[in-house]
This record gives C-alpha cells, sequence and structure tokens, in this order.
C-alpha cells in the first residue's frame, strides 16, 4: 500500500477572511475547505447561506471567534432574482412548480414593482419557510418537509430597511434588499409575487453585506486555493473589522490589565450598550495611534462592564497576524 503523505499540522491563525462563497457550497462546507487551507485549530462562519446562495461569507479564526456572533446580528444586504408567475415547494428553485400565473403588463410597470417592494420596507412578520434550517423539536423544519408533514411556525418580527429594483423585464425582477438579520429572503420574494398577483420565487440570492464589511473586500474560494500560507495569512483582517461601527474606549496600562482581568472599571462615559476596547500597544505604549483590542463590554452607570475578553495568547497572536497583515 502507499502510505498516505503526513498530513501537516494545525496551526494558530487569527483574524477574519472575507469569503466569496460559491454557489452549491453550504456555508460550514465553505468554512471546512477554508480552514484546511489555513490549517487553523479554530474557525467558525458568521450565519448561513444556502447552498444555491453566493456572496459575503465573513470567517472567523481564533480570537476572532468570540465576537462572530455580532456579524450574525448584523444587518445584511442582498441582490436577490425573482422569477415572476411561478411559486414553488420551497420558494426557491430548488423545489417543484406549485402554480403558473400569467404576468399581465400592468403587473410589472415600474410603478407596481415599486409599489410592490415599498409595501414591505419597515417592520414586518414573515413566517419562517417550512424548507429551512430553523428546528422543531430538535430537527430542521426541511426534514418534516421532505416527509410531507407540515409543522405550524410563529410569525417573526423583522425589518426591511430599504428595497431598491435594479432591473426588471416580464418574468424576472432583480432587488437590492437591505435588512435586519433573520430575514429570509424566499418568503419575501414569495411575498412580493403574491402582492403583485402573478406569485413569484427566488431564482438567485448573493449576500453583499453583513454589518459593516462588503463583498467588494473578499475573495474567492479558487483564489485562496492558489495562493502560499504567506499570501492567505496576508489577506486576514482584525478581530476588531467586525467591531468597526461600534464606539470605542481606550484605557491606560494599568487600566487595560485589569479590565483583562474581568474588574469592571470606572469610566466617564454616558451607558452604551456595546463597545469594543484597547489597550497600548506594547511595542509603543506612548503612541496612542497604536493599540491592541482587549475585548468587548458595555457601559452602565459610569462602569466598563467587560462581555468577552481576549487571553493574553489571542492578543499577541493578533499582534503577529497584524504584523503580517497587507497594509
Amino acid at each position: 500500500m502507499t502510505a498516505r503523505p503526513a498530513r501537516l499540522p494545525r496551526r494558530q491563525v487569527h483574524g477574519v477572511l472575507l469569503l466569496d462563497k460559491p454557489l452549491g457550497l453550504s456555508s460550514n462546507d465553505a468554512l471546512q475547505k477554508v480552514k484546511r487551507l489555513f490549517r487553523a485549530e479554530k474557525a467558525g462562519h458568521t450565519g448561513t447561506l444556502d447552498p444555491l446562495a453566493t456572496g459575503l461569507l465573513p470567517l472567523c479564526f481564533g480570537a476572532a471567534t468570540k465576537f462572530s456572533q455580532v456579524s450574525l446580528d448584523a444587518d445584511k444586504r442582498y441582490t436577490a432574482t425573482l422569477r415572476l408567475g411561478e411559486t414553488t415547494t420551497t420558494g426557491d428553485a430548488e423545489g417543484e412548480v406549485m402554480q403558473r400565473r400569467e404576468v399581465l403588463p400592468d403587473m410589472v410597470t415600474p410603478d407596481r414593482l415599486s409599489l410592490a417592494c415599498q409595501a414591505f420596507v419597515g417592520p414586518i412578520e414573515q413566517v419562517p419557510p417550512m424548507y429551512s434550517a430553523l428546528k422543531h423539536a430538535g430537527r430542521a423544519l426541511y426534514e418534516y418537509a421532505r416527509e410531507g408533514i407540515e409543522i405550524e411556525r410563529e410569525p417573526r418580527r423583522v425589518v426591511i430597511h430599504a428595497i431598491d429594483i435594479l432591473s426588471a423585464d416580464h418574468d424576472a425582477l432583480m432587488i437590492d434588499v437591505r435588512c435586519s438579520k433573520g430575514t429570509y429572503i424566499r418568503t419575501l420574494a414569495q411575498d412580493i409575487g403574491e402582492h403583485l398577483g402573478c406569485g413569484a420565487h427566488l431564482i438567485g440570492l448573493r449576500r453583499t453585506g453583513s454589518g459593516g464589511v462588503s463583498l467588494e473586500d473578499a475573495i474567492t474560494l479558487e483564489a485562496l486555493q492558489t495562493m502560499t500560507d504567506t499570501e492567505r495569512d496576508r489577506l486576514l483582517r482584525p478581530a476588531d473589522v467586525l467591531l468597526a461601527d461600534w464606539p470605542d474606549v481606550n484605557l491606560p496600562e494599568a487600566e487595560a490589565a485589569r479590565f483583562l482581568t474581568g474588574l469592571r472599571r470606572r469610566v466617564s462615559l454616558g451607558n452604551m450598550p456595546q463597545v469594543r476596547v484597547y489597550g497600548p500597544h506594547p511595542a509603543a505604549p506612548q503612541d496612542s495611534s497604536r493599540r491592541i483590542l482587549l475585548g468587548s463590554a458595555h457601559v452602565q452607570g459610569g462602569e466598563l462592564i467587560p462581555n468577552r475578553l481576549l487571553s493574553p495568547a489571542e492578543i499577541q497572536g493578533l499582534l503577529v497576524q497584524a504584523s503580517t497583515a497587507t497594509p
């Protein structure tokens, strides 16, 4: 028997990679492929994209995994393509066509399309689709759906911040959607179709934004596979890229050390639900332009209260990663 090549050892990797997830891979499949490329000890993704969806998938490594929930909770942005005149069992192109209706010319006028989209802007309630990963009694809803079992679902409140029409023709509509976490774009597509009177299902979905990060800065899996370890490491962004739109708090050296032990610190700040906390850079403690991330916190009653703290090893790892990253 031919001996298998020795597996390369795992290594400490810290930071955030912005991946342009390809069509056909689940979020976890994409994560595992990238994790193997980096040979990373610890990694996680920041929210599921269906296999039929493409686009922005922030992946967290090492210390950055402590802040993955931030990206999961962040607002999202999508480019969605709807097929008008057809509804399917799943709400997207994977399902069987349930009903076909004629798309009349007056249904797809600019004014009619705009009114249909604007009807769903703002706080709305959505019933999660049966073909979803939402759990009921320990099983995903799509497992029941495949067995022909319908489970009653409670409506969920989401917020659609904006819908802009990118293009439209007789039977296809492409829209730009900015929305809160937990929004089902398939359900939105179906609802817009019903509002028009012809029905619709989702035939394309691409995530273009999540919180403060954008698809414009993402890299494809194909490109990653052609790179060396050093080239891939230079693509990693600091862990605080996921916290970029939070207020920041800078602590002097002694206060930073106490904060890292989990102690509350007195601060002259008003109440804030979430802040990112920094301390002096060990190589340049007097240089206020250089600093290190200590963790996240909230401010209540004049106290800075830790939420998620980095360990000394994680801080050191981030410093090493920052020294190799592309400016």
